[in-house]
Formats: C-alpha cells, structure tokens, sequence
C-alpha cells in the first residue's frame, strides 16, 4: 500500500466537523497525523468550493464521499454535479433508502442502484455500494447483497470489513469477490468487551489485517479508508492516529 491510498472517512469525525472553521482546524489534525485523503461524510453544511479549498490548503485529497442514499437514486444529477464541483470520482450508496423487506424489495432497490451507477459511469464517476449487516439476511437462500450484486452489474464495491465479520462472514473472502470492481474498502477494526461486539483502532481487535490489505491490493483497491464509527469514548483523533501508525509500520510500501 503506498501512503497516499490510506484515507480517514470523516464520519468518523462527524462531531468535529460541523462548520467551515471546525472543518479546517480537523483537517489540519488529519493532515498532521500523516493521512493524504479523506472521504466526505457526516459533514455540517459547506459549499463544495469551501471545502476544496480547505482540503487543497491542507494538502488533502477527497478520494471518495457518501451521498444520501434517496438523492442517489431519485436525483442522481444533483450528486454527479456535486461530486464534479469537488472533482472526486469516487461516492458510494451508505445505507438503504427503503427497508428491505422481501426478496422483491431488494430488487427493487438494486435495480435504482444500477440505474444511478449507469447514469454516473457516464460522467466519469463511479458508484459503489457500502454494506453493513444488515445485508446478510437471506431471502429465497440468496443473502441480500449478492443479489444486490448480482443485480447492479454497474455498481462497484466498498467492502467495510467491521460489517462482513459483524454479519458472520469473512472479510477476506468477500474481498476476493471482486476484483477489478472494489475501488475503495473501508478498514473497520472489530473485537468484543463484555460479550459485546465493538470498533477498536486498526491493529487493536481480532481482524486479520496482513490478509486483508494483502487481498485488498491483489484486487485493485485504489483507497484503504480508515473509519471507526464508535470510538468507546476515547478521542477519535487519538483513535485515527493509532491507526495510521498501526498501517505505516505494517503495510506501507
């Protein structure tokens, strides 16, 4: 992995970012850290040239974003033009925007997904499809996010490894799923205190990191995005910097 493919999801910094001024103070702390890129979510209101400045002052790369997942599907021109404006390539569908509450359900949204990613391919950008566990509930004994890919040939993935080991599968084998089709793969640590299923920093859980960067760069992964949705009441910043020092020493190039 070279330095410049590791990427800080911002939602992981979702309290620290709500203003333009917050903005700017928490790239600094990025940047400072040793990140090169950092993926938009979970962001207080801003313009899009505001935070391309900030991010280009910052020596920071907006590798990728979530969109609303609804304005995805329903308004797919408004997100290509505001993934133009911050001249990212890169988003991804976070979360479903209706339940999935059948096999048709599933369909049914996998078919919107599709669509959007046609329209976006067109444009240069691509769309994957961020999963969680929710998606490894099974309808008609096909787990929901294979015939959510098996059903959106356009769509691209963004594997978030927390999630596969939280849903009962292996991280490592749902990488080598796709290659060639996984431009970004969310690194999300998991371990368990008191019998509960937790996040850690990255080298601090139970997840098999040398085989998961290992499969993650022998299927073309452009971006290695470091989240933790929960940080157990320890500061985030603190949390992000052990994990940049967990990878450096590990796999950089």
């Amino acid at each position: 992995m070279k330095k410049s493919q590791l990427a800080v999801q911002l939602y992981t910094l979702r309290d620290f970012i709500k203003s333009p001024f917050d903005i700017a103070a928490t790239f600094r702390k990025v940047r400072e850290i040793g990140y090169e890129a950092i993926q938009v979510s979970g962001m207080g209101p801003i313009s899009e040239e505001e935070l391309v400045k900030i991010a280009n002052d910052n020596g920071l790369v907006i590798c990728a974003t979530h969109e609303n997942a609804r304005t995805i599907c329903e308004d797919t021109d408004k997100v290509i033009e505001r993934l133009k404006k911050l001249n990212c390539r890169y988003t991804a569908y976070p979360h479903p925007h209706n339940p999935f509450v059948s096999k048709r359900a599933v369909l049914e949204v996998a078919a919107q997904i599709n669509k959007a990613a046609v329209a976006m391919e067109k444009e240069g950008i691509t769309l994957c499809y961020h999963n969680h566990a929710l998606e490894f509930e099974k309808f008609d004994g096909e787990l929901i996010l294979d015939t959510i890919y098996n059903n959106a040939p356009a769509l691209q993935a963004e594997i978030d490894t927390f999630w596969i080991q939280a849903g009962g599968q292996n991280p490592v084998e749902w990488i080598k799923r796709f290659p060639g089709r996984q431009p970004l793969l969310h690194l999300k640590e998991y371990g368990v205190i008191k019998n509960d299923r937790k996040m850690f920093s990255i080298g601090s859980g139970n997840l098999n990191w040398k085989e998961i960067i290992a499969a993650g760069s022998a299927c073309g992964v452009e971006y290695f995005i470091v989240e933790q949705d929960d940080c157990n009441g320890v500061d985030p910043f603190d949390e992000l910097r052990r994990s940049y020092n967990f990878i450096a020493e590990n796999f950089f190039d």
